[in-house]
């Protein structure tokens, strides 16, 4: 996965997103550890310690474990790695809405245009 930033939003929240998006989508699967900080952060191109405060603040949601001779894991809660691609995805969704309301297309419209385009996908 290819770390991108911008400008308007802290980086460590960025990181965040990040690894959350690698657990959903199977890169970080449920079990499986993760790089450490010093890997990441020279992967990521930032300061250790803004990987580590973006590290520290997943284990808090419940969604990284630390061991101390293995390092961090990823959570095995299935349910929990469910929870967070729905609420993703309806983040997503809400952008999209939003989105087309601010260009003046009406929700239903929206709506219309979303399921011709999903149609559209193979």
């Amino acid at each position: 996965m290819v770390w991108e930033f911008s400008d308007d939003r802290p980086i460590y929240t960025q990181i965040i997103e990040h690894i959350q998006r690698g657990i959903v989508s199977g890169v970080y699967p449920p079990g499986s550890g993760i790089p450490s900080v010093r890997v990441l952060a020279l992967e990521a191109e930032v300061n250790p310690n803004t990987m580590q405060r973006a590290l520290a603040e997943l284990e808090s949601m419940g969604l990284l474990n630390t061991q101390r001779a293995s390092g961090r894991t990823v959570t095995k809660d299935g349910s929990m790695v469910d929870k967070l691609k729905k609420e993703l995805a309806n983040a997503h969704i809400s952008n999209y809405f939003t989105g087309m309301n601010t260009i003046g297309i009406e929700k239903e419209d929206a709506v219309n245009m979303l399921s011709k385009a999903a149609g559209e996908v193979k």
